[in-house]
């Protein structure tokens, strides 16, 4: 299947959150990331992307600091803030909670 995924608006705040968890990156790795644990299923266009960093580092779930890029570019590298991991585990466990539920619907006799 070749089709790509669209996102919803909170899905790709919890993906976000979980893909800087382990260290900061810049949006076009977050991006890139997100496409490649996902297979190519998932494609998180810049016009999605952007505004959903702004939008989480107004709460303060993200911070960003300025630093060189892996091709010594200037670039914007995000990272969770305490609050933003407490809101990841939170969002995490309510997904999964949705995800068996749809599942259960599903596999309904």
């Amino acid at each position: 299947m070749d089709k790509k995924t669209d996102l919803l608006q909170g899905t790709l705040d919890l993906l976000i959150l979980r893909t800087i968890a382990l260290q900061p990156m810049h949006g076009w790795a977050i991006s890139q990331r997100i496409q490649q644990i996902s297979k190519d299923v998932l494609q998180v266009q810049q016009g999605s992307l952007y505004p959903a960093l702004h939008r989480l580092e107004h709460k303060g779930l993200i911070r960003a600091e300025w630093g060189p890029s892996e091709n010594n570019r200037r670039a914007k590298f995000y990272s969770l803030t305490k609050t933003g991991r407490k809101q990841l585990e939170e969002e995490r466990a309510s997904w999964e909670r949705l995800a068996a539920a749809v599942t259960q619907v599903l596999e309904m006799a």
